[in-house]
């Protein structure tokens, strides 16, 4: 039993790697997702990294498998996304959420064509579902990177940020610079996607940032607490969905999303706050 938990990583320099990359990404993408939640923007992460799929895919086509080319096509093309359906719905008057699904509809169409056209199977399975080999040393310096910089920006501008979730209006009175933040805010979200992508695939990246900060709020009621706990599930996901992809033949992406689900799923029923389990208790105390 403790060598099925611990050979993987030891003997395999891939795992490791994976092991690495996957924790990065687990500390500094889940509170991202603590936000947009809070901020009734948990779609907006789904929607971005789709969005960036037809950059991505051209990189692919003119690059191959190149880290720092994907990253970069993923980065203009999600970035574009982002601000292209604010841009249009303000001209056009329509709902930014609605020109971001049709934004997000068609680049996803785009990029699945490119690949295909591009690739082979093989190729298209690893770019949308991820895979442990697809974590070089490139990528790894590339996630950790990106999860330093989170942490950081996110340690400056953490009251403002909290501010403009739950009184928009005060952060405005107060100076709190709620714009630029926001801004700030989505260029992380973008910027964790692209680094997710890698380990976990285009299609998944958004399941390591929402599933376990959907799942946290049912173990704390305050946004330090959310994070703590989000990014712990995130954590235990990353390992537990490495270790089943290893011994059971799966792609990465999948086995953690599936690790986060699971844990999602036990939190709904058991978690302490707002939980099936506990309301049922609650319910039968002031019955009897």
């Amino acid at each position: 039993m403790i060598e099925a938990l611990f050979a993987p990583f030891i003997e395999f320099g891939f795992m490791r790697r994976a092991l690495v990359g996957s924790l990065a990404l687990a500390i500094a993408a889940p509170p991202l997702g603590v936000f947009l939640m809070l901020r009734r923007m948990s779609l907006t992460a789904d929607v971005l990294s789709h969005g960036a799929l037809p950059g991505v895919a051209l990189a692919f086509l003119f690059a191959g498998l190149s880290v720092p080319a994907l990253w970069f096509g993923g980065l203009v093309a999600g970035l574009l996304v982002a601000v292209g359906a604010g841009a249009l719905a303000r001209v056009t008057g329509g709902r930014e959420d609605a020109t971001l699904a049709a934004l997000y509809l068609l680049a996803l169409g785009a990029g699945v064509a490119l690949i295909s056209i591009g690739g082979g199977a093989g190729d298209l399975k690893h770019i949308l579902f991820g895979s442990v080999l697809g974590v070089d040393d490139a990528a790894l310096l590339l996630m950790a990177g990106v999860a330093t910089l989170t942490l950081v920006l996110l340690a400056i501008g953490w009251r403002p940020l909290v501010l403009e979730c739950f009184d928009p209006a005060f952060a405005a009175a107060t100076g709190a610079h709620g714009g630029f933040w926001h801004l700030v805010f989505m260029g992380l979200v973008v910027l964790n996607m692209l680094s997710a992508f890698l380990a976990l695939g285009t299609l998944m990246a958004v399941g390591l940032m929402m599933l376990p900060a959907i799942a946290a709020r049912h173990w704390a009621t305050e946004v330090s607490g959310m994070v703590y706990a989000a990014s712990a599930i995130a954590l235990a996901s990353s390992v537990i969905g490495l270790l089943l992809s290893y011994h059971a033949d799966l792609p990465s992406g999948p086995a953690i999303v599936l690790m986060a689900g699971a844990a999602w799923a036990a939190s709904v029923l058991f978690g302490p706050v707002d939980g099936l389990a506990q309301r049922f208790i609650r319910r039968r105390h002031l019955a009897g």
